[in-house]
């Protein structure tokens, strides 16, 4: 689709040169539900005539079966492409749209109204340039509008106008815009929005989209389409930034080309420049600057090149191509604002990937300093983070990474978090600043290590981690199984889930975000006991399999062997040998495993013991056979 130009008549080659070199808006709409946003796009389109007939004969017929404005077009069809949004009249993903005018070009980016799509507003901002918040005249603000004002301040928006829609249903009236003007004034200096334009119009009319409305006279700013073709794109201010060149490729055809490959996210490159590459610190200078169509003597933001360096240097995908003088800084440990996108709960502890720009790490949340109302900025106290709670937290990674603050680069300072089983982004955050303890807490180097320890002991370290229901029989196995280590001199030691709670973890209870913490905590202490060199045990239900991944991740391959002590509920419920099972069932303990707390069957452990078919003997007699055919025991 494309804006209607008398040179594609005329000059097609010169139409096509100027077409090229326009620049691009890419903006968003947003708002609460029913403000009018997909109206206002397909108005865009409809207004500056960039419908094809096909289209136009489309949208008449679905106005005829699905619009809401009688016999007119329905302009909202345009963009409400699902059959469930035009059924029920609402945005439910975002919609995306290209078009063009003889000054610029444009991506616009239709956001849900609804409070529960609030994560699909979060995506379509993250490239945005511009938001278009709409405001319905006859409500004013609402709590999406701040919901979405709030997160257009979080993730930098530097350019916001409000459009106060459906003027034609308050009468045109000057003093309800100046109401709603001097509200929302009031909460965006809160935000610290500054660079905030007031439109009033009406979609459903045309009017102020790209003429000036005869109805209101008193109006005498910028259309919409006006502020569109002017407000300021942040081309000039990216070259302007430190050089950050993400890595996503090393380009390595033949021995004799190694380049590295990326897109420029801000700042200039020239041949003979020098770099550094965080997060290892090496440094060298740029030899070539490599493309498809030659070599470059000057790559600026937004440009993607390869780059070949002058020293022999380890650069892999991940890291972070910096000019010397401003490098991006490199950390474990920050301080983040976190978006919760997913239906369940963020819980402090559980292990996500983060993905920040080209580089993956393992991610965890170690804290939440307080959740955010977005109504009244308020901050509250929390445990979790439920869909669409925005937080500050404190997060911890695996490894260091290169990072800019989020308000300094957003390709380097914004991330999302990923689930670990089913690969769902279910958060995105913003990095606040490194924690001083980050640069502070090193590594000490000690000379008898893990391998001298298990040497002197003669045997190969390992966690053997028994899951599985209560009264399933993993305490009692486990402990037979020490037992004959034990008499095989082999040295080991047993965490059991009990014991544990009575002095380690007797600060934590059954919630899932305690559950969580108690196995941290235990894959913790295992990682330390395999260090010295021990076979350990370890006994608890461990319901989720992200904890159990946790653990896993936190050893040496094949020093984790899952044991999935298996038995149906209704055997262990017949069990039952300390009441807990009769206790839930009556309401009188929470939380409980198999009852009204969800277990996670293990999908690829190690071992597998059915416990209703055999007995505890039996079952340990299984682990040792299976310790000697991996060779951990003699």
């Amino acid at each position: 689709m494309a804006h209607t130009s008398d040179l594609i008549a005329d000059d097609i080659e010169q139409y096509l040169q100027a077409h090229e070199h326009k620049g691009l808006l890419r903006f968003i709409t947003c708002g609460s539900v029913d403000d009018g946003k997909s109206t206002l796009i397909g108005r865009l389109l409809f207004e500056s005539k960039l419908l094809f007939e096909d289209q136009l004969a489309s949208i008449e017929a679905d106005s005829r079966k699905f619009g809401t404005q009688g016999d007119e077009l329905d302009l909202a069809l345009l963009v409400d492409g699902l059959a469930a949004e035009r059924e029920q009249g609402i945005t439910i993903d975002v919609a995306y749209r290209f078009f063009s005018t003889d000054k610029r070009k444009f991506i616009v980016a239709d956001t849900p109204g609804h409070e529960q799509y609030t994560r699909n507003m979060v995506t379509g901002a993250s490239t945005a340039d511009a938001a278009i918040l709409m405001v319905d005249a006859r409500h004013g603000i609402q709590t999406q509008t701040r919901r979405h004002s709030f997160l257009m301040a979080l993730m930098g928006m530097r350019h916001v106008a409000v459009a106060i829609n459906k003027m034609d249903l308050v009468g045109y009236a000057e003093a309800r815009f100046n109401a709603i003007v001097d509200e929302y004034r009031e909460f965006a200096a809160e935000l610290g929005l500054e660079s905030v334009t007031f439109i009033p119009l009406s979609a459903l009319k045309g009017d102020n989209i790209t003429r000036h409305s005869a109805n209101m006279p008193w109006y005498h700013g910028t259309t919409l389409m006006g502020y569109l073709e002017t407000v300021e794109i942040e081309d000039e201010a990216l070259q302007q930034a430190p050089l950050r060149l993400p890595v996503q490729w090393v380009n390595r055809p033949d021995l004799d080309f190694r380049g590295f490959s990326g897109m420029i996210t801000s700042g200039v490159v020239k041949p003979g420049d020098a770099i550094r590459v965080q997060p290892s610190g090496n440094g060298s200078r740029v030899a070539r600057i490599y493309t498809f169509d030659g070599d470059l003597d000057e790559a600026v933001a937004g440009q993607s090149v390869t780059l070949l360096l002058e020293d022999e240097i380890d650069i892999s995908r991940g890291d972070v191509i910096s000019g010397v003088e401003q490098p991006a800084r490199t950390a474990d440990q920050f301080e983040t604002s976190l978006v919760w996108m997913h239906d369940e709960p963020l819980l402090p502890g559980r292990p996500y990937l983060m993905k920040l720009g080209t580089q993956l790490v393992s991610a965890t949340v170690t804290d939440i300093k307080y959740r955010i109302n977005v109504n009244t900025l308020e901050h509250t106290a929390s445990k979790q983070l439920a869909l669409n709670d925005i937080g500050v937290c404190t997060l911890s990674v695996n490894r260091p990474v290169a990072f800019d603050a989020f308000r300094d680069s957003q390709d380097t300072g914004g991330f999302i978090l990923i689930d670990r089983m089913t690969n769902n982004t279910v958060g995105a955050g913003m990095l606040h600043f490194a924690l001083r303890r980050s640069d502070n807490i090193h590594m000490q180097h000690v000379d008898i290590n893990k391998q001298a320890r298990a040497s002197a002991k003669h045997q190969k370290p390992a966690v053997l981690w028994f899951t599985g229901l209560s009264g399933a029989g993993k305490s009692s196995i486990a402990n037979r199984v020490e037992k004959r280590l034990y008499a095989q001199g082999q040295h080991t030691y047993l965490l059991d889930g009990d014991n544990v709670r009575h002095g380690l973890n007797r600060d934590l209870g059954f919630t899932d975000a305690d559950r969580v913490e108690n196995i941290r905590r235990v894959a913790e202490v295992a990682k330390l006991m395999v260090d010295s060199g021990l076979i350990v045990l370890s006994a608890f239900i461990s319901p989720f399999r992200d904890e159990r991944q946790l653990a896993r991740d936190l050893l040496a391959d094949g020093e984790f062997i899952e044991i999935h002590v298996d038995a149906p509920l209704d055997v262990v419920e017949a069990r039952d040998p300390k009441g807990l099972y009769r206790k839930a069932r009556r309401g009188e303990l929470k939380n409980f495993t198999g009852i009204d707390s969800d277990y996670e069957t293990p999908e690829g452990a190690e071992i597998h013991l059915p416990t209703a078919q055999m007995s505890e003997d039996e079952a340990a007699d299984a682990v040792i056979n299976a310790l000697r055919e991996r060779g951990l025991i003699g």
